[in-house]
């Protein structure tokens, strides 16, 4: 056998090796997620078993308590809170994220880089820290219990981190294309909005989505800071551990339909997303 063949032969092994254990994680990522959804439509007798039971009879009980046909709080307005909040502090994210990365990689500014590292440090204090603060400064403004105060919170959350991926992606848009806009006389919102962001479609599209991501997830400050009025998905879902007991089959189902906008929107977003993670990655 030819040394072109041994290579050829071993070159494929490693590659069926790799794709078997990309097989394997993803399994193994996907498995509590199946449990999850298997559980929902478990009754809460079959669900509490130990060890479960995979041929348990299936039943939509959960679901129908989640959305309050047994007398129970409806999840409507949680759920158009967390849509509310995750929506606008995600748009707000990105109309001010782009300018700011333009200035950082198109037309850097001094020290550019020390900026940047200025904006991921804004992320290493702890979340936990800036509650008291924050909890006292929205008491004194009357804004406990706001669906707005959440917006500018997870605005100025997840500001950072757009910046510093939109600046990655930015930095991979031809300046040529950019100057000959300008020559035809283009200004900064025209060169913005009709040169660069169609180049960086796919940056943009992952960093709004992870910004959504981590605004629809967000529960510590949304703990604190609601009441009644502007509870969100995930201050809902907590109101199912009670004293009286864990609810298994129910808090499955709830926490499969709060997950279900993030799952649709990673679907939908996925070559985007795939696009936008990898840009740069090969010169």
């Amino acid at each position: 056998m030819s040394s072109t063949a041994v290579r050829t032969r071993g070159r494929f092994r490693g590659g069926a090796g790799l794709g078997l254990v990309a097989w394997l994680a993803g399994i193994v990522f996907f498995l509590p997620i199946a449990w999850m959804a298997l559980t929902s439509f478990h009754s809460e007798t079959d669900a509490a078993t130990n060890p479960p039971s995979f041929g348990a009879a299936l039943t939509l009980d959960g679901y129908r308590e989640f959305f309050g046909a047994g007398g129970g709080a409806s999840p409507w307005p949680a759920l158009i809170n967390s849509a509310v909040a995750s929506v606008v502090s995600t748009l707000l994210v990105l109309l001010l994220a782009v300018p700011a990365a333009y200035a950082l990689s198109i037309r850097p500014v001094r020290k550019w880089t020390d900026v940047l590292f200025f904006f991921l440090s804004t992320k290493m204090l702890p979340v936990v820290a800036g509650l008291l603060p924050i909890y006292l400064f929205a008491k004194n403004a009357g804004m406990l219990d706001n669906i707005w105060l959440l917006v500018v919170l997870y605005t100025s959350m997840n500001l950072p981190i757009a910046v510093w991926m939109m600046q990655s992606f930015l930095a991979e848009v031809p300046v040529a294309v950019i100057e000959a806009a300008r020559v035809d006389g283009a200004r900064l919102p025209t060169v913005l909005a009709r040169v660069v962001a169609p180049i960086a479609l796919p940056g943009i599209a992952a960093t709004a989505l992870i910004c959504f991501i981590f605004s629809w997830n967000e529960l510590l400050f949304a703990r604190v800071l609601t009441g009644v009025v502007a509870e969100t998905a995930p201050v809902f879902l907590t109101g199912f551990i009670t004293s009286q007991g864990l609810f298994l089959a129910k808090v499955c189902a709830a926490s499969l339909v709060i997950s279900l906008p993030v799952l649709a929107a990673g679907f939908a977003a996925q070559d985007k997303l795939v696009q936008g993670l990898s840009l740069g990655a090969v010169k």
